[in-house]
């Protein structure tokens, strides 16, 4: 298999993490604010586990806890592009999107500017820096690109946890909860100039925490390890049903280390994606060529986009160890 390590030359990227904030976002957030928080310049809330209204207050609260409420949060689009779908995953993710865990109220209040226009002004703003982490259905990026068709040059990369390839999808049998909320949306990332990593459930599902990685966090002197670790047994718990064991899939969280370059890639496809959009019991597949993969690994001439299909095992104890360090 091909093996891509981080890069140990100095980066000057800046991100912005675009997300629906459930649990998995929590970690996500979470571990970007422990490894890489003075780079990132913005979070942007969608439709997705939760309605958008519920994720703007979750991620408000969030990185008040975490000391960071001078980040600014963009709220962004409240249905999928043809307004089919608002949200919610309440059964992964409990009501209010944290497990039934109540966290402490912010002060503050979420940007006047939306989530697409904050998308394009920071494109413009950090021109060939800037990476978007999309971890919700990516809708907010396809409004921005119908805004400002420009800044899919200006971006230097999205990265998209979503997708199913390989593996089973998990909002149906074929696709991923991200992409099968909008695909309409997700089809027009792929499909854009921009350069798109697509992180799918066949690496995130291989990531893991167990239910003594729960307990370590709920254990912790950091109050946001312990909010989240609390908010894990409710993740967990939905997940015995999956894995047949106290063990949650570690898919937002796993998204944003690839694209900071803190997890090794060791299996990683260049290959068109197509979604697809027809209604029937296929929509929101994501369809990627493999058919070359028995002569090593796949790379289709002139693709732009990058498929993550295996990463370093073990994920999880470095998220543990990222988040007990948080305030």
């Amino acid at each position: 298999m091909q093996s891509i390590t981080p890069s140990t030359e100095p980066d000057d990227r800046l991100f912005v993490i675009d997300c629906d904030t459930g649990i998995d976002d929590a970690l996500a957030l979470g571990y970007m604010l422990a490894r890489h928080g003075d780079r990132l310049v913005a979070v942007t809330t969608v439709f997705g586990n939760v309605s958008v209204a519920q994720a703007t207050i979750n991620t408000l609260d969030l990185l008040a806890v975490a000391g960071r409420p001078d980040i600014s949060v963009h709220t962004g689009a409240a249905t999928s592009l043809d307004g089919a779908f608002a949200g919610t995953a309440h059964r992964v993710h409990g009501t209010n999107g944290f497990g039934g865990v109540a966290l402490p109220t912010s002060a503050r209040q979420p940007s006047a500017e939306s989530a697409p226009a904050a998308i394009v002004r920071l494109a413009h703003e950090y021109s060939g820096r800037l990476v978007i982490i999309a971890v919700g259905p990516p809708t907010n990026l396809a409004i921005a690109l119908s805004m400002d068709p420009s800044i899919a040059t200006l971006i230097d990369e999205v990265v998209v946890m979503g997708g199913a390839v390989q593996h089973a999808g998990n909002a149906t049998p074929v696709a991923e909860a991200n992409i099968w909320h909008d695909p309409e949306a997700a089809q027009r990332v792929f499909a854009s100039a921009m350069r798109v990593r697509m992180v799918p459930l066949d690496a995130t599902m291989r990531q893991r925490l167990t239910a003594a990685d729960a307990a370590q966090l709920q254990a912790s002197s950091s109050a946001t390890a312990r909010l989240i670790g609390e908010a894990l047994d409710h993740y967990l718990g939905f997940y015995e049903d999956v894995f047949g064991l106290q063990e949650c899939a570690l898919h937002d969280p796993l998204a944003v280390a690839v694209a900071v370059g803190d997890e090794s890639v060791l299996h990683e496809a260049r290959s068109p994606i197509t979604v697809e959009l027809a209604n029937g019991p296929s929509r929101g597949a994501t369809i990627v060529d493999l058919r070359r993969a028995y002569h090593g690994p796949v790379a289709v001439e002139g693709a732009r986009n990058r498929v993550v299909l295996r990463t370093e095992d073990d994920f999880g104890s470095r998220l543990v160890a990222a988040l007990l360090t948080l305030p």
